[in-house]
């Protein structure tokens, strides 16, 4: 019994465990992260092979060089599974599963629109544009002849933006396998060989452990901010912040919370590639807000001011951004929250700032009191607010003339005579 106990356990430790990880979000610095961290753990750690399932609607092109580049470094074979059904690897997405050494996508999804396009939604210059486009072009060649991929096909998504069935890409040579799901791709991919550096690989897949690799704390907090409606509302609660601390000194809390709030809004919406015309019309936007509470013009500068924040937020990030766009009702309520933050609560602040401020005893200043005796030689006693007060006054002045406080010194008020 003891010897099948050993005789079992050196046989499930002859092959290496299997390495699972999931993306579902842009292809971004962020997600290049996540790749070459669980890479370095599954080579460190000797698995047998690397399945990411992918969902994606494309990203950045640096960041899709880098995880094409990881796939190609690590000797480990790497295997790329479109999943779920409704899932998609468009544009980066398309060329990172066709540099896997085995693509595999499941029924409902589709693969491809690999054309590039500016994430600010800015139009290239024509010159430019060509270049970029050949660029591509020539790099997805370049896979295409590695992995055995059809490289006219892949030639179409870059240039015609063709998008293809999980049986259309298997037909034309961009996948190897369909999968319905997680098992049906273990049982597929186990005894397949791949050639991986000049040597073959026999991946095997049952009977093996399954790794699930997590998001780090750290990758899971960058997808959070990374996300637009959320960048731009840390932006938007950056400047509140600021603005609060600026006209209520001493606060602290609200310029701290502003501050980190205005950086990791401007951290997120830089890893998503913004508009920056939009992000000056924004900044301009809160300007004339401010400068509509400190000047007033009769609501000129804000009707200005609430335009160009209106304008600026929807051209912030381009409509065909990966990442997503912001929705216009979050952005209606922003920019009538933000009027109504400069215009009203920005307002009754100022107005209590410059009231004059008293404390203690202080606000007996200007005070009206009952004398309660004939003052003699100049003292006498007074009744104010409820109580009694030894009272000091250069006024003749007799029980129950009405006073009021000039000054306040120590216990002693000093009053003149109302008239």
């Amino acid at each position: 019994m003891v010897i099948l106990l050993i005789l079992l356990t050196f046989l499930n430790l002859s092959f290496a465990k299997v390495y699972y990880a999931k993306w579902e979000d842009a292809v971004s610095p962020i997600m290049v992260e996540y790749i070459k961290r669980n890479l370095a753990k599954a080579e460190k750690d000797g698995a047998g092979v690397f399945i990411l399932e992918l969902n994606t609607p494309g990203g950045l092109e640096t960041s899709m060089r880098q995880v094409v580049q990881e796939f190609q470094r690590t000797p480990i074979p790497v295997v790329v599974y479109v999943y779920p059904p409704g899932g998609r690897a468009a544009s980066a997405g398309a060329i990172i599963t066709a540099a896997a050494d085995v693509a595999v996508m499941a029924p409902g999804t589709n693969i491809g629109a690999a054309h590039p396009v500016q994430a600010t939604g800015e139009r290239m210059d024509e010159t430019v544009k060509e270049k970029v486009v050949q660029d591509m072009l020539a790099f997805v060649r370049s896979i295409a002849k590695e992995k055995g991929r059809n490289p006219s096909v892949l030639e179409r998504m870059v240039k015609e933006s063709i998008s293809l069935t999980p049986d259309e890409a298997l037909k034309e040579g961009i996948i190897d396998l369909i999968a319905s799901s997680r098992q049906e791709l273990l049982e597929k991919l186990n005894d397949r060989k791949v050639n991986k550096h000049g040597k073959e690989i026999t991946i095997k897949t049952l009977g093996v452990p399954v790794v699930e690799m997590e998001e780090s704390l750290r990758e899971s907090f960058l997808k959070v901010i990374t996300n637009p409606t959320v960048a731009y509302l840390l932006l938007l609660i950056g400047f509140y912040g600021i603005f609060f601390e600026l006209y209520n000194p001493g606060a602290v809390v609200p310029g701290a919370v502003g501050v980190v709030s205005f950086l990791l809004g401007l951290y997120g919406l830089g890893i998503i590639g913004i508009n920056w015309l939009g992000l000056l019309l924004i900044l301009a936007g809160i300007l004339l807000l401010a400068l509509e509470l400190i000047t007033p013009t009769f609501g000129g500068l804000a009707i200005a001011g609430a335009i160009a924040l209106a304008v600026g937020s929807l051209v912030l990030i381009s409509p065909d951004s990966p990442y997503g766009d912001i929705p216009i009702s979050i952005i209606a309520t922003m920019v009538l929250t933000t009027v109504f933050f400069f215009l009203v609560a920005g307002r009754l602040g100022l107005k209590a700032q410059k009231r004059k401020k008293m404390t203690g005893y202080e606000e007996l200043i200007g005070e009206e009191g009952v004398a309660m005796v004939d003052f003699e030689r100049g003292k006498g006693k007074v009744f104010i607010k409820g109580e009694i007060w030894n009272a000091v006054s250069e006024d003749e002045i007799k029980k129950d003339d009405a006073v009021i406080v000039e000054q306040v010194k120590g216990l002693t008020l000093y009053v003149k005579k109302a008239k």
